[in-house]
């Protein structure tokens, strides 16, 4: 049996901290997966990953104290069973804007009869020939809360069987409700939607998310009561340490900025 330490921290109560990995790069899966942070996210949506390199990126977590998550790249049955068969633990699925779409997550995560995940024998079962009777308990699926109808919608959506919480996308929630992301860390309207949100998930019992830009983000999320918490990517780690390297040499900077990683 494999325990999925990340949810285990977030029912005791505990954030469990995470990076996001968008390069498209095992390497750099591998590396970060020792470096101590609870769980690393293949981002199969707006990330560089193919069906090769994620399977890769997989195996180069695999083994380490991270735990292997992925965001899919859309709600859908194939795209989310493969990934659960090739080992992700976690899954995280975008623009969920209703308990139906919800429960067609839901389905497609978890085998009969609490879902309709298909029986296949992917590299998981090829490996680990009790994985059927313990992933169901094992695995934790967010569903991204990031428009004004999933707002609205929260708690049927998080009252949905097998959905264990949500990862709030904050600029697509910004977007949809017509306010430039660059201003929603000081626009109330978008404010009160987050605490929508954590209240949602209060009354359900479910896992808050948040997809924080920063460490300093994701730590002031944690105190605000957000569990599932990224704290940038890898990208976004690349470019800060180039940008200080370059900065304590005294050598000209480029014009190119580190991104932050908020979706």
């Amino acid at each position: 049996m494999t325990t999925n330490t990340a949810k285990a921290k977030m029912l005791r109560g505990e954030p469990a901290f995470g990076l996001e990995l968008g390069m498209g790069s095992p390497l750099v899966a591998e590396a970060l997966a020792g470096s101590g942070i609870d769980y690393l996210q293949i981002d199969n949506q707006h990330g560089d990953w193919g069906p090769d390199s994620t399977i890769a990126a997989l195996t180069a977590i695999a083994g380490s104290p991270a735990t292997p998550m992925a965001r899919v790249a859309r709600n859908d049955y194939t795209m989310i069973g493969r990934l659960l068969d090739e080992g992700c633990l976690g899954i995280v699925v975008p623009m969920v804007h209703s308990a139906e779409d919800a429960k067609q997550a839901a389905d497609a995560c978890r085998f009969p009869p609490h879902g309709q995940r298909s029986c296949g024998w992917g590299r998981v079962g090829r490996n680990d020939p009790t994985y059927w009777d313990w992933i169901d308990q094992e695995l934790f699926l967010a569903v991204q809360i990031e428009s004004q109808t999933a707002v609205d919608n929260a708690e049927a959506i998080l009252s949905t069987p097998g959905v264990d919480g949500c990862w709030v996308g904050p600029s697509d929630l910004a977007f949809s409700m017509g306010i430039h992301p660059r201003d929603m860390l000081t626009d109330e309207r978008h404010q009160r939607n987050l605490e929508r949100v954590l209240d949602a998930c209060r009354n359900t019992g479910t896992i808050p998310g948040f997809a924080s830009s920063s460490p300093e983000d994701a730590k002031r999320r944690a105190e605000q009561g957000f569990l599932f918490l990224t704290c940038g990517g890898d990208h976004t780690l690349l470019m800060t340490g180039a940008a200080a390297t370059v900065s304590y040499l005294g050598l000209s900077a480029h014009p190119t900025e580190a991104r932050p990683t908020n979706y």
